[in-house]
Formats: structure tokens, C-alpha cells, sequence
């Protein structure tokens, strides 16, 4: 897009809402930066603003969504409590979505900052393995790595058996804090 007119801030952020609103898949900072001739940086901050606004706008380790709680309403959640080495992690990702669940977020308590949460929103192997190999890339540290492994996940499916029988498989494994 070199050459092409830089979009102005207003542009970009309807750029940004009706991009999302018609995704069925996450968009990255980087697609809207290449697309409205600026940084990446430039598009954080317009989403910022956008949610200031009161955009329901989430990132994921996958790029940008538009949070359409309509799809979430007739969805069964269960917060449940882990603890794991950062080792671990793949296991405990692959036994979530192979039960047909999505692992919307992760949260911990953080001495300082209270509450931290996350959003993940990963609902296949494809997506764990995203997040996996950007954890790796970046070189980041899971937020669990604050809290000595344990942290709590929302996690969602279409019927409470599946959440059941995930928890069932996340005991087995040593992940799950029973509560």
C-alpha cells in the first residue's frame, strides 16, 4: 500500500468496527496497518479509542474481534481453577478444545494489580497452536508464570456436559484445583 493516502483517525476507526462487525475470524493490528497506510501502533490506539467509546472490541492472541454476546447467550460457562508449569500449557489448551470447548479467557490475581484477565478465545487446536507459537516467538511469559501456575479459566460450551467431562479430564491430568 505504499503510496496510497493515509486514512484519517475517523476513517480508520469505521474502517476497524465494520471490518470487524462482518469477520467471522479475528483480525490483526498489522492487516488494519497495512490496509489504513499506517503502524500498527497507530491502529492500538484507534481500538483504544473505539473502546472508550464503548466498542465491545477484545484482543486475542489471535487479532482483534467484535464481541456479539448474542452468540455467547445460549452458551453453558464455568470458571474453574488450574495450576501447571508453564510445560504443561499445550496438554492443558489441547484437553479444553478437544472437548468441543472454548477457553475464553485466563485470569490471575496479581499482588499489585488485583485481578488480571486475558482474553484467549481459543476454540480449536489450530488456535491453541497460534498461541503456542506466538508465546514462543515473542518470547512472552504466561501470566501464570506470576502466580506460582495457578490461574482460572471462563471457559464455554454448548452443553454443561462438555465442561463436565473437560474437568473430569483437566483432574486426571493434575491441572484442575478441584474447588
Amino acid at each position: 500500500m505504499k503510496g496510497s493516502k493515509k486514512l484519517s483517525s475517523s476513517e480508520r476507526q469505521e474502517l476497524i468496527i465494520h471490518s470487524l462487525k462482518g469477520a467471522n475470524k479475528p483480525i490483526t493490528g498489522t492487516e488494519f496497518a497495512r490496509k489504513a497506510n499506517v503502524s500498527r501502533q497507530v491502529i492500538v490506539q484507534d481500538v483504544s479509542l473505539l473502546k472508550a467509546k464503548g466498542e465491545p472490541i477484545v484482543a486475542t492472541s489471535q487479532g482483534y474481534i467484535y464481541l456479539n454476546e448474542k452468540e455467547s447467550e445460549n452458551k453453558e460457562k464455568m470458571v474453574i481453577v488450574c495450576r501447571h508449569s508453564p510445560e504443561q500449557t499445550p496438554e492443558e489448551l489441547f484437553l479444553i478444545v478437544d472437548h468441543g470447548v472454548t477457553l475464553k479467557d485466563v485470569i490471575i490475581e496479581h499482588p499489585v494489580y488485583g485481578d488480571l484477565t486475558a482474553s484467549l478465545r481459543i476454540s480449536n487446536r489450530f488456535e491453541a497452536n497460534q498461541f503456542l507459537q506466538k508465546i514462543k516467538n515473542t518470547k512472552a511469559s504466561y501470566l501464570s508464570n506470576l502466580t506460582d501456575g495457578v490461574h482460572l479459566h471462563t471457559i464455554e460450551a454448548d452443553s454443561i456436559k462438555k465442561l463436565e467431562s473437560v474437568c473430569i479430564d483437566l483432574e486426571r491430568a493434575g491441572i484442575l484445583i478441584k474447588k
